[in-house]
Order: structure tokens, then sequence, then C-alpha cells
């Protein structure tokens, strides 16, 4: 099949740059990568292990009540506060 592509300038560069490297033509690179990178945007996506935090114990809380702001400011402060 026979069809005209405009290459954005950065994605021309990689090529050329391929091309010398490999050699070969440029059609024979395109059809490869278009192939390759066809290939891997069908494939299911890797499956990623879940990220796991192990829990800590954090000791007893040291405030009655953590719901008065003041009081948890003075406490990490150092200060007591009644």
């Amino acid at each position: 099949m026979r069809t005209t592509l405009t290459l954005d300038d950065d994605v021309a560069r990689l090529l050329e740059h391929a091309r010398r490297r490999r050699g070969g033509s440029l059609k024979q690179l395109v059809n490869e990568a278009l192939r390759e990178g066809l290939t891997r945007l069908e494939a299911p996506p890797t499956p990623r292990k879940p990220h796991v935090t192990k829990a800590v114990s954090l000791g007893r809380c040291l405030l009655d009540n953590v719901d008065d702001v003041a009081e948890a400011l003075a406490a990490a402060d150092g200060e007591r506060f009644h």
C-alpha cells in the first residue's frame, strides 16, 4: 500500500538516526517501527504489583481530644495546655 505521511520533526530525526545506525531503507525501518509499535499498543498492559504500605504502631494517642487544634499544636511544641 502506498500512502503519504507527514512526520513531526522529532520523529523524522529519530527515524533518520535509526536508519543511519541500522542501515536499510526508510520504508523498511518505518514498517518495522510501526509493526512493533502497533503490536505494543494492542497488547494488554503489563500487570503491576499493588503497592503495600506496612503498618506500624504509633503507640497511644498523647492527647485526649485531637479535635482541639490549639491543644494539639501546643502538645507538638512541647507545651502543656489546658
